[in-house]
């Protein structure tokens, strides 16, 4: 098979481990008992066997069993599942787990179930042998093993997985995914363990849109190198932009629940503007007040001659608009229940059918179309950036006609979602993911179940990570899916009062107005430490 240059290089890069995972053994320290972050009686019903465990780390020193031994432990056999959406990083994972799990013997073995959860189900699996990972270390993508979004929650798939798991003596499951399938993982975990299989469930936290973090896990791998990728091309079209000046470049970026990417690429590329969700909630403002507020920014610029620009759009931004969220809160419901949608149209609230009426024909019909595995409206089909582009057409030549603007507007739609999904790794997400992983086997070994792979201190130095386990339990509360309450790990939403924000709120108004852009390039994989190890501007002003 032929290969790139970069890729030839990429292969022979090392990634960095803490240090207290680079010993012959470690130590396992037990931390503090935990609770769920809200919902704390109804989690701790939900999972009477996993709710409550302590944060572990581990350190140099004695084996994670906790005795002075050294001994070789009994060969067990792994498996593993990519779950949901592609991030950079994931084979990387997958190639620490292998490196850990021989690491504590030789004989161990890591089978990887194919295509997600559905390959535990339907039992087809292959066996990842040294000559497979090493052609995948430091790649991008998932396609070692393949990727998939079934759901693991009825007893049936996880008796399935049972079957799977005994016949091929494994002894513990890896489940690689975000919030979601981490959450599934968690509910495999508690019903091992209520019917004493013996099997471990471990989570890693994948997504590129950055929100599944908390104090234990610092960052979701991928969400690095996509936002650096995107800020790359944002870069270009930001250099094409100020040599044209004649269009202004309406960008969305994935993130549907949450603006950490959209923040993260205006925090390295400074555009004129960039519209955070979450504030926007906040401040409840409606679809014409985000109008306006583009709108003027634009004829600022107009007016001083400069009629080009660039606007960064979150993904979910129509979900966060009061009116709208309470519109698609409400077809979400219909729609679950009523497949026509005509039908469904007719049980909205007079207020939603005004907004719902209120829109371009194209993105009325985008809010109806088939939803999501969980039940919610697919905002990343919703042309949002179009609409903007239109919406604020039309009210500068509103503008223009009471003679308050006198420039000329022309806009550029962009949607940059799948181009970062699968990208090489950045250093640190190659770093992070290996660690993420070689941890993972880790817990494992420390006969561990119901916990998430954390690496934390992330800003530092690889050696001076921190390796542990945090309870997935620690995590959720009680959200709607489907109709219905259910237990989900709480995403991680920008927060307004955070270092990042406001200091993206700080430099806001002079990005609008002059050209101030910042032209970040390629990832940088050579080069001097200072260039090639960044962390995020997110991690760095967080941990400042």
């Amino acid at each position: 098979m032929a290969i790139s240059a970069l890729q030839k290089e990429r292969a022979a890069y090392a990634p960095k481990l803490p240090k207290s995972l680079q010993g012959a053994s470690v130590k396992l320290v037990t931390g503090a008992a935990t609770q769920s972050v809200a919902d704390q009686a109804e989690i701790k019903k939900l999972f009477p066997h996993t709710y409550g465990m302590p944060i572990l780390s581990f350190e140099e020193g004695a084996p994670a069993c906790g005795c002075s031994c050294a001994t070789e432990k009994p060969a067990i056999n792994v498996g593993v599942i990519l779950s949901g959406g592609q991030a950079p990083g994931g084979h990387n994972v997958i190639s620490g787990i292998f490196d850990g799990l021989k690491k504590l013997n030789p004989a161990n073995k890591l089978y990887g179930f194919l295509g997600g959860p559905g390959g535990l189900v339907d039992h087809q699996y292959i066996e990842l042998t040294a000559a497979i990972i090493d052609e995948y270390r430091n790649t991008g993508g998932f396609d070692i093993i393949g990727s998939g979004r079934t759901k693991l929650e009825e007893t049936a798939q996880f008796d399935k997985g049972v079957e799977i798991c005994n016949a091929l003596n494994i002894k513990a499951l890896v489940i690689i995914g975000g919030d979601d399938s981490n959450t599934n993982a968690c509910v495999l975990a508690e019903y091992y363990l209520e019917k004493n299989t013996g099997i471990q469930v471990i989570g890693c936290p994948k997504t590129i849109d950055g929100d599944l973090k908390n104090e234990m896990i610092e960052t979701s791998f991928g969400f690095d190198t996509a936002c650096k990728v995107y800020s790359e091309v944002i870069g270009n079209i930001m250099r094409d932009a100020n040599s044209a000046k004649k269009y202004w470049h309406f960008i969305k970026l994935m993130g549907r629940s949450a603006s950490h990417i959209g923040l993260e690429c205006a925090l390295q590329t400074q555009p004129n503007i960039c519209i955070i969700s979450e504030e926007v909630e906040a401040k409840k403002q409606t679809l014409k007040e985000v109008v306006n507020s583009i709108a003027d920014v634009v004829a600022a610029r107009g007016n001083n001659g400069e009629n080009f620009g660039v606007a960064l759009i979150p993904e979910g931004l129509i979900e966060f608009i009061p009116e709208m969220k309470v519109l698609i809160s409400e077809l979400n419901d219909l729609l679950a229940h009523e497949t026509d949608v005509q039908k469904a149209l007719k049980g909205l609230t007079p207020a939603s059918a005004a907004v719902y009426n209120s829109l371009p024909d194209a993105i009325a019909r985008q809010l109806t179309l088939d939803r999501d595995p969980h039940g919610n409206v697919q905002v990343s089909l919703i042309e949002t950036e179009k609409l903007l582009i239109e919406m604020v057409g039309k009210e500068l030549a509103a503008r223009k006609s009471a003679g308050s603007y006198k420039g000329k507007f022309s806009g550029l739609a962009h949607f940059f979602g799948y181009e970062g999904r699968c990208a090489a790794p950045s250093n640190f997400d190659a770093d992070y993911c290996y660690s993420l992983g070689f941890n993972a086997a880790q817990l494992i070994g420390a006969g561990k179940t119901g916990y998430m792979s954390s690496i934390r201190n992330t800003t530092a130095p690889a050696n001076e990570w921190i390796a542990g386990g945090v309870p997935v339990t620690m995590m959720m509360n009680m959200e709607k899916r489907h109709g219905h309450m259910k237990p989900v790990i709480q995403k991680a939403l920008v927060t307004l009062t955070g270092k990042p924000y406001t200091f993206f709120a700080s430099k806001r108004e002079e990005w609008a107005t002059k050209t101030c852009y910042v032209y970040p390039g390629p990832i940088q994989y050579w080069g001097p430490s200072s260039v090639c190890d960044q962390t995020t501007k997110t991690l760095q002003l967080e941990q400042k």
